[in-house]
């Protein structure tokens, strides 16, 4: 009776099956296992548990079993599995051992139900293979089909491509709208990527925004397709949580066995291609060439001495005057930066600003910018001079959730009056999150400075955003001044933008003036002020000093 109670007990599922391999017991646990009630087993052959396809194979491996009886403990055997009543597969481990009953032997089975193991070594497998947001490949698992794709190149002749794409401007989405958009943003990005390639190329995310395509046998104006197709791709309209998103990608492009003959390197090329990419602007594809080497380590040697330039004090803030219209009276300046190397030379900041970008470095120059521009404010200002001094704000810095309290506690600190002090933000960044940037911008205007719309006309303005913001000033952008004056130039959008302002009471600055016929025309037309070439370029604060003065006499 005890030993009754003990199989009926059992966590496991217990079987006597007799040497003509017929089950004479069976417990409560195998009825849960199996399906089958204890009366529907007893008698029946232990194949019972087995596809038809099996049993023939079972039968055998039963009989050199009985010829060499032994026990035999859990672990022996992989991937068992049993059919259930439903005819489902249940994984199961099993043991066995042997008694003695009626003066014969008994083979006593022990099944163990290993479901939940087994989904749990699934997700083991998935966790430490797959990309645990997006279900693709991770870094891991793409490099082991990078080194056999490398390994079958000598049996299977053909080429690599292995394309590399990072998201243009994903921190942005992230900053902006919180990671859990942030996130949803990755996973559409890589189902976008997934359509766009064959069912046999292997996708990963390496971490990040970074995104890797591998295409194995393949020719060099193919890849090229692929990756205009991904970008294609990721450049559609995108609505993630109510939000519209802009994913874009830049992708390089770098091949085997033309670029490189080991794993290491091609990936090495590619990121190399996709920087490349980067500089083009959004969207771009790049290939891979020998001279991207030197453009690298070139860009790589600017980002060094640039972090040294900015700990050691070395940049420079020039000024160039802004004049009001009509007279000619100094109302202000616009920070400009510079930076001459001692190794590298004079650099343009068009060259070394995105790199600054790029490298993280961007945000500490901003917050230097501006306290350099502030404390030549306040010089100005004891000097009887009192300029109202642009600065221009990064993509980056206007990100910054801790930008407006930056701004006032350095105002603070130098005791200087608001209104001397103008950020200008683009067109183009201003437009891509009107609310947000509706929002950070009256926190600004809160503190009492002023706020110029920069490169106005290049970014596409919607009039219902544009009267919403909290804008002092537009800056019409150099393009469309340059032409002014020149035989058969196009005037319309510049009169345009001027009736706009005026309309909505906004001043309206002119960038880039370098001739006499084009500051007549923007007299004769309203604009309030302008800047350019024509009356100076940006120069050191004490040139500014000595223009103003003169100017008084």
């Amino acid at each position: 009776m005890l030993a009754q109670a003990i199989i009926a007990s059992a966590p496991d599922g217990i079987l006597l099956v007799d040497d003509s391999n017929h089950i004479l017991l069976a417990n409560s646990a195998m009825e849960k296992i199996c399906g089958y009630t204890r009366t529907e087993l007893v008698g029946q052959p232990v194949e019972i548990f087995l596809p038809p396809q099996a049993r023939e194979r079972h039968r055998t491996n039963v009989q050199r079993y009985a010829a060499n009886p032994q026990q035999r403990p859990m672990g022996m055997v992989e991937n068992l599995s049993l059919q259930h009543k439903s005819g489902r597969m249940v994984p199961v481990d099993i043991a066995l051992g042997q008694v003695v009953r009626d003066g014969g032997q008994a083979t006593v089975v022990f099944v163990r139900d290993i479901t939940g193991i087994k989904e749990l070594q699934r997700q083991m497998q998935f966790h430490a293979t797959r990309d645990t947001l997006t279900g693709l490949a991770n870094r891991w698992m793409f490099n082991q089909h990078l080194a056999q794709a490398f390994r079958q190149m000598g049996r299977q002749p053909g080429k690599l491509a292995l394309l590399l794409l990072d998201l243009d401007d994903f921190k942005s989405a992230n900053d902006r709208h919180g990671h859990a958009v942030g996130d949803l943003v990755l996973v559409e990005a890589a189902r976008r990527i997934a359509a766009s390639v064959r069912t046999g190329d292997v996708i990963a995310r390496l971490g990040g925004d970074e995104f890797v395509v591998l295409l194995r046998e393949i020719g060099t104006s193919d890849a090229v397709v692929v990756a205009e197709k991904i970008v294609e791709a990721l450049a559609q309209p995108c609505m993630v949580e109510g939000h519209g998103i802009t994913l874009g990608g830049s992708i390089g492009i770098a091949y085997c066995p033309d670029d490189a003959q080991d794993a290491d390197t091609l990936m090495r090329y590619a990121d190399m291609a996709m920087y490349r990419a980067k500089s083009l602007g959004r969207g771009q594809c790049a290939v891979y060439s020998a001279s991207m080497a030197q453009q690298i380590a070139h860009r790589a040697r600017v980002r060094d001495r640039l972090k040294l330039a900015l700990d050691a004090g070395e940049l420079q803030l020039c000024y160039q005057p802004q004049i009001r219209l009509p007279g000619q009276t100094v109302t202000g300046v616009e920070a400009l930066l510079r930076w001459t190397d001692a190794e590298l030379g004079e650099q343009h900041p068009a060259d070394f600003i995105p790199i600054a970008e790029s490298a993280d470095l961007i945000v500490p120059i901003g917050e230097w910018v501006i306290e350099m521009a502030c404390r030549q404010a306040v010089a100005w200002r004891d000097a009887g001079m009192p300029l109202r001094v642009g600065v221009n704000l990064s993509a980056r810095q206007f990100r910054n959730e801790a930008l407006a309290d930056q701004i006032r506690t350095t105002l603070e600190r130098h005791g200087l009056d608001p209104a001397l002090i103008e950020l200008e933000i683009t067109e183009s960044e201003a437009m891509a999150d009107p609310k947000r940037t509706g929002q950070l911008l009256k926190r600004l205007r809160g503190l009492g400075v002023a706020i110029a719309l920069d490169d106005f006309g290049t970014g596409h303005s919607s009039l219902a955003y544009l009267r919403e913001l909290p804008v002092t000033r537009l800056k019409i952008d150099k393009a469309f001044i340059r032409p002014i004056g020149e035989p058969g130039s196009e005037t319309v959008l510049v009169k345009a933008i001027l009736a706009l302002a005026s309309t909505l009471g906004l001043e309206v600055v002119a960038e880039g003036v370098e001739t006499r016929a084009q500051l007549d025309f923007l007299r004769d037309n309203g604009c309030n002020a302008y800047q350019g070439w024509l009356f100076a370029k940006a120069v050191p604060a004490e040139r500014v000093t000595a223009l103003v003065q003169a100017m008084q006499r």
